[in-house]
Parts: structure tokens; C-alpha cells; sequence
């Protein structure tokens, strides 16, 4: 492993108002810690309740996709790792951002769905969480990008944007960004 220069990881978190940054597999326990963390964080710095209770809300709801994704498709503990950044913005908001490895085929798929739900406002996303939650569920078909998106797309203030890079073997790297 090449030397890591600590002082300077620290001096860009600190340049980008990271509050919390996590790289590595994502257990549901590591879920839970790191959102107790992320509670206490929140808390310290006079985050408003609702504000905290939305940030934390996204932050599960994206780590626990990314677990639910990884489970389903059976990767191993290195395919199934996750990339979670949770900063403040200088105006005040909050960014949460998720990333992990997803199968190719279903990197546009993803993307569709999210420039969906970029394009609505906040009654097209009520209304499309309200249909949604009528709808029987399949518990034979995956549980990703329904009801969770949606639940994120509501709370964010601005529209949700994603991306998608290249990785190996078949796969490509998807990354979900919500301002709260």
C-alpha cells in the first residue's frame, strides 16, 4: 500500500465540509453505527431535528440499497462494498452521497430512473410515492428503485443527480447524490 498523506486526506475533508465518510463492505450493524454516528454529529452541530431526521433518513435509505443490491445479485464482500459521503454545504444544506458497484446492464437503468424523478416536483413526487405505496408488492422481484428513491427524491431540495463510471469485470460504479 503507497503512504497515505493523512494531513492532506484531512485538509480536503475539511475543504469540502465532509462530516462523515465511509469506503469498504456495508454490513447492516456497520449501517447502524454509522448512523448512530451520523445522529450524534448532526446533533452536535445544532442541526434542526428535521433536518437531522432527513439526512439520516437518506443516508439509511441509500446504505441500505446499496445492501440490498449487493445481497441480490450475491457479491462477495469486496463487490459489495459501498462509498458514503455525508458533508454541509456552505449555504447550509447537506449532501449525501452513495456510490457502489452495480451490474452494467443495469447502470442505465438506473440512471433512467433517476432523471425520472429529477424531472418532477415535489407534488409529481408525492403523488408518485402515494401510487406506489398502493401497489402490491412482489416479493419475488428485487426491492430497488421504488418506494426508498422516491422517499429520497421528497426529501432532498434539489433534484437528485447520479452517475456512472466505468469499473471491471462487467460491472460499473453508480453514485446517488441528495441535497437535504
Amino acid at each position: 500500500m503507497d503512504d497515505l498523506d493523512l494531513f492532506s486526506l484531512r485538509d480536503l475533508f475539511n475543504r469540502n465540509r465532509i462530516l462523515l465518510c465511509f469506503n469498504g463492505p456495508i454490513s447492516r450493524s456497520l449501517i447502524e453505527e454509522i448512523g448512530h454516528a451520523l445522529k450524534n454529529y448532526l446533533q452536535a452541530q445544532n442541526a434542526t431535528p428535521s433536518a437531522a431526521m432527513d439526512v439520516f433518513g437518506v443516508y439509511i435509505e441509500m446504505t441500505q440499497n446499496i445492501r440490498h443490491y449487493a445481497a441480490h445479485r450475491q457479491y462477495g464482500e469486496e463487490d459489495s462494498a459501498a462509498t458514503i459521503i455525508v458533508a454541509r454545504q456552505p449555504d447550509g444544506a447537506y449532501l449525501v452521497q452513495a456510490g457502489n458497484l452495480v451490474e452494467a446492464d443495469d447502470g442505465p437503468l438506473l440512471m433512467a430512473r433517476i432523471k425520472a424523478l429529477s424531472g418532477m416536483d415535489k407534488a409529481e413526487l408525492k403523488s408518485a410515492y402515494k401510487e406506489q405505496l398502493r401497489k402490491p408488492r412482489d416479493t419475488a422481484l428485487s426491492s430497488g428503485a421504488g418506494l426508498g428513491l422516491l422517499d429520497i427524491a421528497r426529501k432532498a431540495c434539489q433534484p437528485l443527480s447520479a452517475s456512472v463510471g466505468p469499473a471491471s469485470g462487467g460491472k460499473v460504479f453508480f453514485s446517488l447524490r441528495a441535497v437535504i
